[in-house]
């Protein structure tokens, strides 16, 4: 089959406005956009499927959450890679987790990278890849024989309170947050990951009839605060020097976190959320989120918002109001909780349009940036009456995460595309990766005959191509049916910091 080179008419021009803080107004599909899926692993919730699974079926399930969320339009994932003193990757800080391998401390057979080689596989298919780490919880339980000898239950047994059925890291030593803080910088330092992400176990939550007993510590370290305060204070420190570690080794990577959904209740605090939650952030958790998004420790916040819209004592739409009216310096996405579906004591989840309407009111505010969703089992192969309705509304089309508010930049550079090649089956050309920058992806745009070319329209979006390691050379292929008789494209390039550069048309011509 012959073909034809041709030549490339370059035109750059602004075809987008960059994210101000009041990023999105309502629109029936947003073409910047956070969506993404909680992947658990943690008691192998999501993935692996079971701990004794071969590392053949572990990849292929992986893959198949990525393919299925792809399918669905989803931008991110979040997976969790420690989740009780544990580690998904190799580590002199913590042995391999039993939930990857059937034993604590035993490598994958065959031996692989298992984070690495995810962050490769999320990054090929366009997602961001949000490392999840559960710093605080040490044990699922109290069975000590299932943990390795090179747990820190017993390397360090000082560091342990016992609570609730399970061992915990004490937020108080120093010692701790020093350690904590090391597994942080090291998987910063090592893994091209887009972010760090916690979720909502601070201090545990509280259970009737026991002490999280941190008596000792408090005694030495209290300062004449109140133990609350001491505590909350225990909590930022780490939060604060997680955040300036990561930017000082890799500006780029954000740090996230998702607490619970409920700040605090207005009956104790004016300033709360009309609800009547049984434990909330800052009384029980000892975590202040408006603390950290005032003093800009974050880069996004995910509040678990994982009620129904109409929940008597916690509601849906009334929390995200109060997220929406209570947030500063931070992107805000909202938790969902998909695992609810036809699965709760609250029937309002039995009807397919619960998790939609949710979506359609979170756009309704114009600070709010997006939705994630607990967790990714869910839409597996299951409540296929809930992703029909999204793939056919609101996630009918493809859309870029927005970029937080500390990474927003304008880029000076531009793709050009070379070798340029045209048969009846397809177009292709080459782009290569620009000198002295951080660029991950190029998108790819197209619009249909006739039409112009709009890179805000998600509906044009072709292809987002992942630059990969050591190849400084992406091949983008178009396929004929896909241009519908258009002689045009546009490509545009997306940075380490999530920003889209300004577009370049790409001319085939006979």
């Amino acid at each position: 089959m012959k073909n034809y080179k041709h030549t490339l008419l370059l035109i750059t021009f602004l075809l987008f406005s960059f994210w101000n803080g009041n990023a999105q107004a309502l629109a029936t599909n947003p073409k910047n956009e956070f969506r993404a899926v909680w992947i658990a692993t943690v008691v192998n919730i999501d993935w692996p499927k079971t701990s004794t699974d071969n590392v053949a079926k572990q990849k292929a399930d992986y893959i198949e959450i990525l393919d299925t969320y792809k399918k669905l339009n989803y931008n991110a994932v979040i997976v969790q890679i420690r989740s009780v003193g544990d580690a998904f990757y190799p580590t002199k800080l913590a042995p391999w987790s039993r939930f990857l391998t059937g034993k604590e401390g035993q490598a994958p057979k065959p031996y692989f990278d298992t984070l690495a080689w995810m962050i490769a596989e999320t990054h090929a298919r366009g997602f961001e890849f949000h490392a999840w780490l559960n710093p605080y919880r040490a044990t699922m339980d109290y069975n000590t024989a299932l943990l390795s000898p090179e747990h820190d239950y017993f390397k360090h047994p000082d560091w342990m309170i016992k609570y609730g059925g399970k061992y915990y890291y004490n937020p108080a030593l120093p010692e701790v947050q020093k350690h904590l803080l090391t597994v942080v910088e090291e998987v910063v330092q090592n893994y091209d990951i887009d972010a760090i992400h916690f979720d909502d176990y601070f201090y545990p939550y509280r259970i009737k009839g026991e002490v999280f007993n941190d008596t000792d510590s408090f005694k030495k370290y209290g300062n004449g605060m109140s133990i609350e305060d001491w505590r909350r204070s225990n909590v930022n420190t780490f939060v604060k020097d997680v955040s300036v570690s990561i930017k000082n080794i890799k500006p780029w990577v954000q740090f996230g976190i998702s607490p619970f959904g409920v700040w605090r209740n207005k009956s104790v605090d004016p300033k709360g959320s009309e609800t009547e939650a049984g434990q909330t952030n800052y009384d029980d958790l000892f975590a202040d989120p408006l603390a950290w998004m005032e003093n800009k420790w974050i880069d996004y916040l995910v509040p678990q918002l994982y009620w129904s819209m109409d929940h008597p004592k916690a509601s849906y739409s009334k929390l995200l109001r109060w997220w929406s009216e209570n947030s500063t310096n931070t992107a805000i996405y909202i938790g969902n909780g998909t695992y609810k579906i036809n699965t709760d004591s609250d029937k309002r989840w039995n009807n397919p349009n619960e998790i939609p309407n949710q979506i359609d009111i979170t756009r309704s505010y114009k600070n709010i940036q997006g939705n994630a969703f607990f967790s990714a089992k869910s839409f597996l192969n299951k409540n296929q009456s809930v992703t029909k309705l999204l793939t056919e509304n609101q996630y009918k089309y493809p859309a870029l995460p927005t970029v937080v508010p500390s990474s927003v930049k304008k880029m000076a550079i531009v793709p050009t595309a070379n070798n340029i090649l045209l048969n009846p089956i397809s177009s292709r050309f080459n782009v290569t990766y620009p000198l002295y920058s951080k660029v991950r992806y190029v998108m790819v745009y197209g619009a249909k005959f006739n039409s112009k070319i709009d890179v805000n329209d998600p509906s044009q979006i072709i292809d987002k191509i992942a630059f990969k390691d050591n190849i400084d050379t992406v091949e983008v292929v178009i396929p004929t049916y896909k241009l519908d008789k258009n002689t045009t494209c546009a490509i545009t390039f997306i940075d380490f910091y999530g920003n889209e550069s300004e577009a370049t048309l790409v001319n085939f011509t006979l």
